[in-house]
C-alpha cells in the first residue's frame, strides 16, 4: 500500500511539474532584429558603377555589381597559388583561429549546461556512520545500545519548473551570446586572410621599389663617377659633384627603411601562418605575379548588414542582452519547487532495503523576495540599461559598416585616378629614356644625360609600384569591408544549435 501511495505521489509531481512547464510564460521584452537600412548607396552621387581605367600594369577598370557574391575564398581572385597555399595552411594552423575555435566550444557548452535546468536532478547517496550517543539520551538504535552502525540510502529528485521562463531567457541569451561567439569566429578569419593578404601585397610592392631604388642608386653612381671624370678635365664644378652626391646619398638613405618593412612583411606571413620569425616562409610574392580582380561585389546596405561579421556580432549581443531583461524580471517573481525522496536506513547493513527500513518525503516550495534592499530591482534597471546600451551599439556598428564601405570605394576611385596618372608619369618616363638611349647611341648626348634620363624613369617607376600596391591594398579592404563571403565558406567548422 505504502508503495502504491508512493508511486500515485510521484505520478502526481510529474503531472504538476508538467504542467507548470507548459503553462508557463516567459517575461520580459521579446526579441525582435532591427529593421535594415532604407539606404540604396554608400555615396552622396551613389556608388559608381565602374573606377577609372589606367593605361599599363593593372590599368583595367574595376567595376562595382550589385548582382554578384562574395565567394569563400575571395583571395582566389587574386590568382596567386603561393597565396591561396599560404591561407590555406594559416587557417589550420593559426593560433588565434584556434582559439577563436576553442572559445565558440565553451560558449555552446555553456548554452547545453543551462539547458540542463529544464529537467529534474536526480541524486543518490549512501551515508554509513557509526555514532554514541550520550548516556543521558535515549538511544535511537532498537536493540538500545549507545554505540551503533547506521547506513542510510537514498534517492532524492528535486525540480523547479520554469514557471517565468527564466531559464529559457538565460538559455536564450547564451544561445545569442554564441551566436556573438560564432561571428567573432568569423571576423578572426575575415582578419586573418585580410592581413595575410595585404602582407603579400606589401611584400610585392616593396621588392619593386627595393630594385627600382638600386637601380636608381647605381645610375646616380656612375652619373657621380662621370661628373668627378669631367671635373678633372675642366667640364664639372665642385658645386656639381657635392649636388650629386646629395642626391645620391638622398637615395642610399631610402634603401635601408625598404629592407627593414620586407623584413617585418616576412615576419608578419611567418607568424600568421602559425610559425616564429625565424622559420622561412617558402612564398615570395611580387606585383606580376598578382592579377587585380576586375569584377568587384557590391552589396545594398540591406544585405551588408547580414554580412558583416561585426554587425552580426552586435546583433547577437543585442539580443543577448534583451533576454537578460526576462532574466532578472523572473528573479523579482515567485520560484516553485518540488523535491522528493526515497530511501531506506538501517542499523544493520545486511538488513538495508530490507523490511520496515523505507521512508520516503515529497514536499513543494514556494518563495518570493520580500525584502532586497532593492538588490533585484536595480539588477533588473541594470539589466534594461544594458539593453538599451547593447541597442546604440547596434546602431553604431551598422554606421560604422556603412562608413566603411564608402571610405573603400573613395579609396578605390582615388586609386584608379593615381594609377591612371603615375601610369602616364611612367610612360613618359619611359619614352623620354628611350630617346635618350637612341641620342646616346649616335653620340647626341653624354653619359650623364642618359644616367639622367634613366633615374627619372626609375622614380617614375617606383610611384607606379606605390600605386599598383595601393590599388591591390584597397580591392583587399572592400572585400573585408563587405563581410569576406564567410557564409559561402565551408571550410571551417562552426558549431550549432
Amino acid at each position: 500500500m505504502a508503495t502504491n501511495r508512493l508511486f500515485k505521489l510521484h505520478r502526481h509531481l510529474l503531472m504538476l511539474g508538467v504542467s507548470l512547464a507548459l503553462g508557463a510564460c516567459a517575461v520580459g521584452p521579446d526579441y525582435h532584429r532591427p529593421t535594415s537600412p532604407t539606404a540604396q548607396g554608400y555615396m552622396e552621387e551613389g556608388a559608381q558603377s565602374t573606377t577609372a581605367s589606367a593605361p599599363g600594369a593593372d590599368g583595367q577598370a574595376q567595376h562595382f555589381k550589385t548582382d554578384i557574391d562574395i565567394p569563400g575564398q575571395w583571395w582566389t581572385l587574386f590568382h596567386s597559388d603561393p597565396l591561396n597555399v599560404l591561407i590555406d595552411d594559416a587557417l589550420k594552423i593559426n593560433p588565434d583561429a584556434a582559439a577563436a575555435q576553442a572559445a565558440l566550444k565553451a560558449a555552446w557548452e555553456n548554452v547545453y549546461a543551462q539547458r540542463g535546468f529544464y529537467w529534474p536532478t536526480l541524486d543518490a547517496s549512501v551515508d554509513p556512520t557509526r555514532q554514541k550517543i550520550a548516556g543521558t539520551l535515549a538511544s535511537p538504535a532498537s536493540s538500545g545500545a549507545s554505540f551503533y552502525d547506521l547506513t542510510t540510502a537514498q534517492v532524492s529528485v528535486s525540480y523547479s519548473p520554469d514557471v517565468w521562463g527564466a531559464n529559457r531567457r538565460a538559455v536564450e541569451s547564451l544561445v545569442a551570446q554564441a551566436d556573438a561567439q560564432r561571428f567573432q569566429l568569423e571576423a578572426t578569419y575575415l582578419t586573418l586572410t585580410s592581413n595575410l593578404v595585404n602582407a603579400a601585397v606589401q611584400e610585392a610592392a616593396l621588392r619593386g621599389q627595393i630594385a627600382a631604388t638600386e637601380d636608381m642608386i647605381d645610375s646616380q653612381s656612375k652619373i657621380l663617377e662621370a661628373n668627378k671624370k669631367q671635373l678633372a678635365l675642366g667640364d664639372a664644378s665642385e658645386a656639381d659633384i657635392a649636388a650629386q652626391e646629395a642626391t645620391l646619398e638622398q637615395t642610399r638613405a631610402s634603401l635601408p627603411p625598404l629592407h627593414k618593412q620586407l623584413a617585418q612583411q616576412r615576419d608578419v606571413l611567418a607568424v600568421l601562418t602559425g610559425h616564429t620569425p625565424d622559420q622561412d616562409v617558402s612564398a615570395r610574392f611580387n606585383l606580376d605575379s598578382l592579377q587585380l580582380p576586375q569584377d568587384l561585389p557590391l552589396s545594398l546596405p540591406a544585405r551588408l548588414v547580414e554580412q558583416r561579421p561585426d554587425v552580426r556580432m552586435a546583433d547577437a549581443q543585442y539580443h543577448a542582452a534583451c533576454a537578460q531583461v526576462g532574466v532578472a524580471v523572473a528573479a523579482r517573481l515567485p520560484n516553485i519547487n518540488v523535491s522528493a525522496a526515497w530511501g531506506s536506513a538501517t542499523d544493520e547493513k545486511h538488513t538495508l532495503f530490507g523490511s520496515g527500513t523505507g521512508f520516503w518525503n515529497i514536499g513543494t516550495a514556494i518563495t518570493m523576495p520580500l525584502f532586497d534592499g532593492g538588490t533585484l530591482k536595480h539588477k533588473q534597471r541594470a539589466a534594461e540599461a544594458t539593453y538599451k546600451q547593447a541597442a546604440e551599439q547596434y546602431r553604431s556598428t551598422v554606421l560604422s559598416a556603412l562608413q566603411n564601405v564608402a571610405d573603400t570605394l573613395h579609396a578605390l576611385q582615388s586609386d584608379a585616378d593615381a594609377m591612371r596618372a603615375a601610369a602616364r608619369a611612367e610612360q613618359a618616363a619611359a619614352h623620354s629614356y628611350a630617346i635618350a638611349q637612341k641620342q646616346h647611341a649616335l653620340g647626341d648626348i653624354s653619359m650623364v644625360a642618359l644616367l639622367n634620363a634613366q633615374v627619372t624613369y626609375r622614380q617614375a617607376e617606383l610611384s607606379l609600384i606605390q600605386a599598383r600596391a595601393a590599388r591591390y591594398a584597397d580591392t583587399v579592404a572592400l572585400f573585408q569591408a563587405l563581410g569576406g563571403g564567410w557564409w559561402n565558406r565551408n571550410d571551417v567548422a562552426v558549431t550549432s544549435h
